[in-house]
């Protein structure tokens, strides 16, 4: 009669090592991501979530039983009036994201491109320094400036030229706005057009280029994340923009985030249709971000 006996191996002294390196590289992105993720899911995530829940109740206000029972408040969406304010900001913001695309694409070009070195970080600085300033003493200044017995008519009426009825509409809203988000734009495309090779630009003039097929077939598409980043950026925060469309524009350009401000604490104090109208919001936001990771992406190297 024979007995048999089960003898375990010791571990082999390679898979000792193994494991702790798959332990590391396990602990290493938690680590370095544990705080930041979780304080986007404590500040981000979670009150998505509550908007969310709050959008499905109608007629709620503050104090109330939440209980989710429908999606009446998105349709209240659709409402021809909301239809039209929601259009509005829409226009205010690719209106305002075109201007500071247009009118900071050649600064930045200049800057980067033609400027001495030596001045680059000062000019930058001028650009920057309006940001220093509050956005609600900015908009100040623009009334003194296009208000009817403002600066900008007192120029005019001095040159002999009409006067012009700019204050509280839909103009002075943009031109606020472009003035204030101008600088997000320049200094994203500066860094683009930094990093921009010269050498392509010279190979584009030696192959009989002219600087127009230049521009489109050689800067654009180089430029394309830093022209797509710029856009984003600015189109997010016009969409959400409180203060310039109530100083510049009155009554007259109510906006999604009036229009959102009015449901929590003006006097109409429906937080579900405050909170669907700021699901809306995000959705249009979420929507831009999706455009940017597909079509922002410079064209690979040949």
């Amino acid at each position: 009669m024979s007995v048999s006996t089960k003898t375990s191996l010791p571990p082999s002294p390679q898979s000792q090592p193994d494991v702790r390196r798959l332990g590391s590289k396990l602990l290493g992105p938690l680590v370095l991501l544990g705080p930041a993720g979780l304080w986007l899911l404590l500040l981000l995530v979670v009150p998505t979530l509550i908007i969310f829940e709050l959008s499905l109740v109608p007629n709620i206000k503050p104090g109330d039983l939440v209980i989710p029972s429908g999606i009446e408040n998105y349709l209240r969406v659709f409402e021809p009036i909301k239809v039209q304010v929601m259009g509005r900001s829409l226009f205010f913001s690719t209106g305002t994201t075109a201007l500071c695309l247009l009118l900071g694409f050649p600064v930045a070009y200049w800057i980067a491109l033609n400027s001495p070195k030596k001045w680059r970080n000062l000019l930058l600085l001028g650009f920057v320094l309006p940001l220093w300033t509050s956005s609600l003493l900015r908009s100040y200044a623009w009334i003194t400036i296009l208000r009817p017995t403002g600066v900008l008519n007192t120029v005019l009426t001095t040159l002999g030229l009409p006067a012009l009825d700019l204050l509280n509409r839909s103009s002075a809203v943009l031109i606020g706005m472009s003035y204030s988000y101008l600088p997000y734009m320049v200094l994203i495309l500066y860094a683009s057009l930094e990093k921009l090779d010269k050498r392509l630009l010279e190979a584009s003039a030696d192959l009989g280029a002219n600087p127009v097929e230049t521009f489109w077939k050689v800067t654009v598409p180089q430029t394309l994340p830093g022209i797509a980043a710029g856009s984003l950026l600015v189109f997010i925060n016009v969409m959400g923009d409180f203060v310039d469309p109530e100083l510049l524009g009155g009554a007259s350009s109510m906006t999604a985030a009036r229009l959102i401000y009015n449901q929590f604490l003006g006097a109409t104090q429906n937080w579900g249709f405050g909170s669907a109208l700021s699901m809306v919001l995000i959705l249009f936001v979420s929507i831009a971000i999706a455009l940017l990771i597909r079509f922002g992406e410079a064209p690979p190297k040949r």
